[in-house]
C-alpha cells in the first residue's frame, strides 16, 4: 500500500484546519502513530484516535487517547449509551471500509465536521492499493455525504506520489433548517 510521509499532516487536513475550534472533540480513524491528533492537539483539540496497530498506537497515545480496535471486524467501539460517541470532528485520511461509515456519519455532532480523504477508482493503474473493494467509485464520496453541508469535494489527481484520490469537509448541519439554507458560514481555504 502507498505511504505518505507519517510524520506530515495530509495537505487537506491542513487546508481545512482553520474550520477546527481549540477545544473540540476530534476522531482520528484509523490514526495510525497520530500525525493528525499531533497537529489538532497543538491546536488545543481533545483527540481520540482508534487503530488496529498497538505498536502505531504506543506514539499516538502521546497526543490523546488511543483506542486498539479492529473496526472492520468487531463492533463499533465507541459507544455511549447505544449509540456512538459523537465528536466535533471525524476525520479520516488514506482509508475506506464502506461498512463503517454509518457510523462514521453518526459520530458527528450536530454542527460537527467531516473530513475525509482515500483513494478512489484510477489508483490502480499507478500502484496501491488497487483492489475496487478499497478504491472510491466516481461522485461515491458526495453521495455517502449528501445529508450534509458541503463545503469542499475534490475528485482527482495528486503527484508526489501519484494517486488518484476523493476528499470532502462536510459538516453535520445542526438541524433540518440549516441543510436547506445555510445560516453559518465556513470561510474557504485557497491554500
Amino acid at each position: 500500500m502507498w505511504q505518505d510521509d507519517v510524520n506530515q499532516p495530509s495537505d487537506w487536513v491542513t487546508r481545512w484546519q482553520h474550520l477546527i475550534q481549540p477545544g473540540a472533540q476530534v476522531l482520528d480513524v484509523a490514526c495510525g502513530s497520530g500525525r493528525h491528533m499531533q497537529l489538532l492537539a497543538q491546536q488545543g483539540c481533545f483527540c481520540t484516535g482508534i487503530d488496529r496497530s498497538a505498536q502505531a498506537l504506543t506514539t499516538a497515545s502521546r497526543y490523546g487517547t488511543a483506542v486498539q480496535a479492529d473496526i472492520e471486524g468487531g463492533p463499533w467501539p465507541l459507544m455511549e449509551n447505544n449509540l456512538p460517541r459523537r465528536f466535533d470532528l471525524v476525520l479520516v485520511t488514506n482509508y475506506l471500509w464502506r461498512p463503517l461509515f454509518p457510523a462514521l456519519l453518526q459520530s458527528l455532532a450536530p454542527g460537527g465536521l467531516l473530513l475525509y480523504e482515500t483513494f478512489s477508482q484510477g489508483n490502480e493503474t499507478v500502484g496501491k492499493p488497487s483492489r475496487p473493494d478499497f478504491l472510491l467509485q466516481t461522485g461515491e464520496l458526495l453521495q455517502l455525504c449528501r445529508f450534509l453541508r458541503i463545503v469542499a469535494f475534490e475528485d482527482g489527481f495528486l503527484q508526489g506520489p501519484d494517486r488518484f484520490v476523493q476528499r470532502i469537509a462536510a459538516f453535520q448541519p445542526d438541524d433540518a433548517s440549516e441543510a436547506a439554507v445555510p445560516s453559518v458560514r465556513y470561510p474557504l481555504s485557497l491554500k
